[in-house]
């Protein structure tokens, strides 16, 4: 007997969805509605696929979590099948029955199901917190009650393009002098431990004539050789200490203050901070979100507590009747520039578009910024590598060098 997957709307305005097996689809279609439902969607499960079950779990097991790529095909197709003018409900069924992520799949279904039972959109996706941020559900919230939904659904798109692009260039701008600092780690290490403890007997009885470097470099590498252990456990414990101190709100402050102070960076991520706010800012105004509701959303994504923190006191004045750049005017987070370009942009009435102006200004900086930076790491890297390295093989060369001399 065949077996058909249903969802169905019961008589206290549910939404279920299930398997039942019948003869044909008419059978379970009827023996749907004799308990009371009313049918939704009804279609038949291949053999195989209703044993399925394990294989789906390996598959998203395989595929991971949803992530904001997922997030942004989804926005653009579902953006390109509302300007043709298919339904919500009809666009939601389509992109699940197109999704190769089975957890995404369920999350459309889910999203699908919900608009079925009555649920505005924003109600459906700010379930899913995750995956929807404040930014997408309040900009959609605003889509609905405007009626310009596939035009602001284009907007989050290209949004989302625009995070996914910028997070890139940060990740790939940090991920280059992280390997190049385990590389030179990892040199130094290997020399300590495994090459000087060779000339351990070379340079036995002859401590008095070594020079402070060589001195210095083989009681290093004998208390590394002989305490090994203890130097891995208390590398180790020190590793975890630190990532539970940044999980703590003082440790998160002081790493957000660390990345605004570290002198190659800072110029990096003040860029991405402030391009991220102010567009975030700029969206939800021209979206016509309340201005309050609009610097809170902004500072829940600023992305760095300083940052947050600064908002939490914007909103405060603004709550007071004050102007969004009198207290910007007092913290030296925003250059004095952007405080003036946006205190005009509030006199004039288009703040939104000054907001937009400011935050494609900021990051294209940022893009140069990075750039930058990660050419300025190179030869500082290379630098730092070859003083370690040339400073132990000194060490080695020089007493050796004057002990062939004394014998010839």
């Amino acid at each position: 007997m065949p077996n058909y997957r249903y969802q169905v709307k019961g008589n206290d305005g549910q939404i279920s969805v299930g398997m039942i097996a019948a003869d044909n689809a008419t059978a379970a279609a009827n023996a749907l509605r004799a308990q009371g439902n009313h049918v939704l969607d009804l279609g038949a499960v291949a053999a195989d696929a209703a044993a399925g079950g394990l294989a789906d779990r390996l598959r998203q097991l395989n595929a991971g979590k949803p992530n904001m790529k997922h997030v942004l095909d989804f926005t653009t197709q579902l953006a390109v099948m509302i300007r043709a003018g298919i339904n919500l409900r009809m666009a939601l069924e389509g992109i699940a029955d197109q999704s190769t992520h089975v957890g995404f799949k369920r999350i459309i279904q889910g999203m699908k199901a919900d608009v079925e039972s009555g649920k505005q959109f924003s109600e459906a996706i700010a379930r899913h917190p995750k995956l929807f941020g404040p930014l997408y559900v309040n900009m959609v919230r605003a889509a609905e009650v405007s009626g310009s939904f596939g035009k602001m659904l284009d907007r989050i798109a290209m949004n989302l393009a625009q995070q996914i692009e910028t997070k890139k260039m940060v990740i790939g701008a940090m991920i280059y002098p992280g390997v190049i600092g385990t590389m030179a780690i990892g040199v130094t290490v290997f020399l300590l431990t495994f090459v000087l403890p060779k000339f351990g007997a070379v340079f036995e009885g002859k401590e008095d004539a070594l020079p402070w470097a060589t001195t210095f470099l083989m009681g290093l590498s004998a208390f590394m050789v002989a305490n090994w252990p203890l130097l891995v456990g208390f590398l180790f414990a020190s590793a975890i200490g630190f990532f539970f101190f940044l999980k703590t709100e003082m440790g998160a402050f002081w790493w957000d203050r660390m990345k605004l102070r570290a002198p190659v960076f800072r110029v990096m991520f003040r860029s991405l901070y402030i391009s991220r706010g102010l567009q975030t800012m700029g969206e939800l105004i021209n979206a016509g979100v309340p201005m309050l509701d609009t610097i809170a959303i902004t500072g829940d994504i600023s992305g760095n507590r300083l940052y947050k923190r600064l908002w939490g006191t914007v909103f405060a004045a603004v709550k007071e009747g004050k102007k969004i750049a009198m207290p910007l005017t007092k913290s030296t987070l925003f250059p004095k520039a952007v405080v003036q370009m946006i205190s005009a942009g509030e006199e004039s009435g288009k703040l939104g578009e000054v907001l937009d102006e400011i935050s494609v200004f900021y990051a294209k900086q940022l893009r140069d910024n990075i750039k930058a930076v990660t050419s300025m790491i190179e030869p500082i890297m290379i630098i730092v590598m070859g003083s370690i390295v040339g400073f132990i093989a000194m060490a080695i060369i020089l007493p050796i060098f004057k002990m062939s001399q004394i014998v010839s």
